[in-house]
């Protein structure tokens, strides 16, 4: 799947597949603006790290376009960029992405110049991400015994990037040299993001999918069911503690009591070594709707507050191996990290 986020020179749109519809249609919001790339971002039409950085990069095309006057073009510009790089907090690929674009920009380029500069090189990171989730992949697949039961939290697949995959490219891999894998979704509330989006990418490629409450992790550890847990991420810090959906904190902590193996599998671009560690990690608080409704009908009392983290931090003591584009990083995770973001530039 790699038709979600597509972008069209002759409307000058970015066309993003709006994932709050899913899994009952497919409708796709069209982004024209500074403005429509942001509300995008916030209003979770695009999410999952990869998938954000590589709507951002074409966000600054959008950016570019719009900023017309000629007397005030670069400071608009570079104020619209600002707004795209703050959408929101805690993906590191949001930012990473902007100034990635940003390091192109050179005094002696006019605009019509920057754009087509960019054009280039928001085609050439989305190209990238597919790539580099093909390769951790097939890096993770080894990891993955025949016939195993695998768990994952929220979705960190196609729909999440710019296509394949990062936690569903090393299921995917895996499926494709063992047909007889099987996962369970946990359904990741309050948005749904597993039940929505995992079992709607797995059950269009044929792979068997179960989805599971959040709260039966345990027992479906106790009983056997679970052979390793790979999810995603949407930032790892320089010592290895992992930002990701809220909930993968506790699964993790389950994992490391049922002795089950817990991977993280994500692209270079989503390693911050500017984070020393977890501490650090801004995480994001969105709004308590999200909770206090459920398809449209409200399910909490009026007047009662609600906690809405949208992730959560897991200690890298917790994690026994991430599997990035460069290969599969075991524990200490300092020197790893540091060497797998070098060796993928």
């Amino acid at each position: 799947m790699e038709y979600h986020i597509r972008y069209d020179p002759a409307q000058e749109a970015l066309c993003l597949l709006d994932q709050r519809f899913l899994p009952l249609r497919e409708e796709f919001f069209v982004c024209r603006s500074t403005e429509d790339i942001v509300t995008a971002l916030r209003t979770m039409v695009v999410r999952g790290a990869p998938a954000i950085g590589v709507s951002a990069a074409w966000g600054c095309v959008l950016a570019a376009l719009e900023c017309t006057q000629e007397e005030t073009w670069p400071s608009a510009l570079n104020s619209a960029l600002e707004r795209i790089a703050t959408a929101r907090p805690t993906a590191v690929n949001l930012r990473w992405a902007v100034e990635r674009m940003r390091s192109l920009w050179t005094p002696e380029l006019s605009r019509t110049q920057l754009v087509e500069v960019w054009r280039a090189l928001a085609k050439a990171v989305q190209q990238e991400d597919i790539a580099n989730n093909r390769a951790l992949g097939a890096h993770g697949a080894k990891l993955i015994p025949q016939g195993a039961c695998i768990m994952t939290h929220c979705n960190a697949g196609a729909l999440a990037t710019a296509g394949y995959g990062s936690a569903l490219g090393v299921i995917r891999a895996a499926w494709e040299r063992d047909a007889s894998i099987s996962v369970i979704a946990n359904e990741t509330r309050p948005f749904l993001q597993g039940a929505r989006l995992t079992a709607y990418e797995l059950a269009k490629d044929g792979i068997a999918v179960r989805v599971a409450c959040d709260n039966a992790c345990a027992l479906l550890m106790q009983r056997g069911l679970v052979s390793c847990v790979v999810l995603g991420a949407d930032r790892i810090a320089a010592n290895g503690d992992t930002a990701n959906k809220i909930g993968t904190y506790g699964v993790a902590l389950l994992a490391q009591a049922h002795g089950i193996p817990f991977y993280v599998a994500a692209p270079c671009s989503t390693i911050d070594l500017s984070c020393p560690d977890g501490t650090a990690i801004p995480l994001e608080e969105r709004e308590a709707r999200e909770v206090t409704h459920a398809g449209g009908a409200q399910i909490v009392p009026d007047g009662v507050p609600v906690y809405n983290f949208a992730f959560d931090v897991t200690p890298a003591r917790l994690i026994t191996a991430i599997i990035t584009e460069t290969g599969v990083l075991r524990p200490p995770y300092t020197d790893a990290l540091k060497e797998s973001v070098t060796g993928s530039r």
